[in-house]
């Protein structure tokens, strides 16, 4: 993997390469960061000097007022119609979904108990209620169950406080959630396979590499393909199992794509790319 890595550190890793996950697309896009953002002498450091110059020629003084960043309004407990979830209902959704019985039969992705959430938004209307000011605002909640690879969907009234709505897929297998992609890079690190991604952190920091903490990381769900990977990851997408992209805080992305982390089984292979 080190060999791999060296001659992609601090540069943006090919889109060829990347596309292997729905998730890598926007990581391809977004890559280059900083590009001409913090640069001395970019093109925008040379148009706001040139504006700056023109605005003195012209008499219209040597600086310009400082921008002001309004306070975002306040938030209220609950919200109206079609609004985003609040804060607030967020939270006691995910309270309301999460019954004694699904807390005492399901597990996170650190293998505690409790099932691992993975997004809380709002439900789209019924048939019959798209044009109703008045329509219940419901959310809809995922879940994922490690104990048996459940994708487990919740619906909650927010106006009653019920789960009106229950469904569980096998097989389906959304975008990792910001923690499951921590517990993937945690797990990668412990792993002899992961001995790559510190040496590369370390040369490019200077610091060991012991914690998710350290990195930006995004993270793409990776499925099998016959004959394409070794035998341990013949289940994923079955399990749940990811692709991690991961970047030093204030430095270069690390080449991380060969390596598959099953987080059902807690294993990390490496694909023959």
């Amino acid at each position: 993997m080190r060999n791999i890595v060296h001659r992609h550190l601090g540069k943006v890793v090919a889109g060829a390469a990347i596309a292997v996950a729905g998730t890598a697309v926007m990581v391809g896009i977004t890559l280059p960061g900083t590009a001409g953002a913090d640069e001395t002498g970019g093109p925008v450091a040379g148009r706001v000097a040139q504006q700056s110059g023109q605005g003195q020629d012209q008499g219209q003084g040597a600086s310009v007022a400082p921008g002001v960043v309004e306070q975002a309004p306040a938030e209220g407990k609950k919200g109206k119609g079609r609004d985003p979830l609040t804060d607030d209902e967020i939270e006691r959704v995910e309270k309301i979904a999460v019954n004694r019985q699904l807390l005492d039969t399901s597990e996170d992705v650190e293998g505690d108990r409790g099932p691992q959430t993975l997004t809380v938004d709002l439900a789209d209307p019924e048939a019959a209620e798209v044009d109703d000011p008045d329509a219940p605002r419901r959310a809809e909640v995922t879940f994922y169950d490690y104990r048996d690879d459940t994708l487990v969907t919740r619906t909650v009234d927010l106006d009653s406080g019920k789960v009106v709505r229950t469904g569980t897929q096998h097989g389906v297998q959304p975008p990792p959630s910001r923690a499951e992609s921590a517990e993937a890079v945690t797990l990668l690190i412990a792993d002899p396979l992961g001995a790559g991604l510190k040496a590369d952190y370390k040369d490019a920091t200077g610091k060991e590499l012991t914690s998710p903490d350290q990195l930006l990381v995004s993270g793409g769900i990776y499925r099998a393909a016959p004959g394409a990977q070794p035998a341990v990851l013949d289940k994923c997408g079955e399990h749940r199992c990811v692709r991690l992209f991961p970047k030093v805080k204030n430095g270069p992305w690390i080449d991380a794509r060969s390596l598959v982390i099953d987080l059902s089984t807690r294993k990390v292979a490496k694909l023959q790319l």
